[in-house]
């Protein structure tokens, strides 16, 4: 169900993308007992991309346990609510971007209220054509037993 709303809100925005994630690892076997754990911080990114590529602030931030943390550019952010501002997508290194997509999404540690995640990510043109793609790791944590992003380190600007 996640997957169909995610491609119905990627066509509803003009992306095209027919699929979330390009390469998603098998699961190592240690983390057999972590499936539904796994699963959980995997639909948090997808919400997380949905919300980025529609632009929708409030969803962004609804993917999120905060204190969230960025590591990025040299810097560490420390991200509360209302951080993020609409104005966002139309300057810096967002500026010719037009939507993204994960190209890789493999599981490398998991628990029972944590998930780290190794991710690479491509950053598109409104033609399609590709801008950069970055490597991140990403960490989900349950929390009050709410999933949420709550820190990532990226080489994205």
């Amino acid at each position: 169900m996640i997957r169909s709303r995610l491609a119905a809100l990627a066509a509803a925005v003009g992306l095209g993308v027919a699929s979330p994630v390009a390469a998603e690892a098998a699961p190592r076997p240690e983390h057999a007992a972590f499936g539904e754990q796994i699963r959980a911080a995997q639909e948090r990114l997808d919400a997380f991309m949905a919300a980025f590529n529609a632009r929708d602030v409030a969803g962004i931030e609804a993917t999120f346990n905060f204190p969230h943390v960025r590591f990025a550019s040299g810097a560490v952010t420390v991200i509360e609510p209302g951080s993020h501002k609409p104005e966002m997508f139309g300057r810096g290194a967002l500026s010719e971007w037009n939507h993204s997509a994960w190209l890789r999404r493999e599981v490398l540690h998991a628990g029972p209220d944590k998930v780290h995640i190794d991710t690479r990510f491509a950053r598109y043109r409104k033609d399609g054509s590709l801008i950069a793609a970055f490597d991140s790791i990403y960490i989900v944590t349950r929390v009050n037993g709410r999933w949420g992003i709550q820190g990532r380190s990226s080489f994205a600007p």
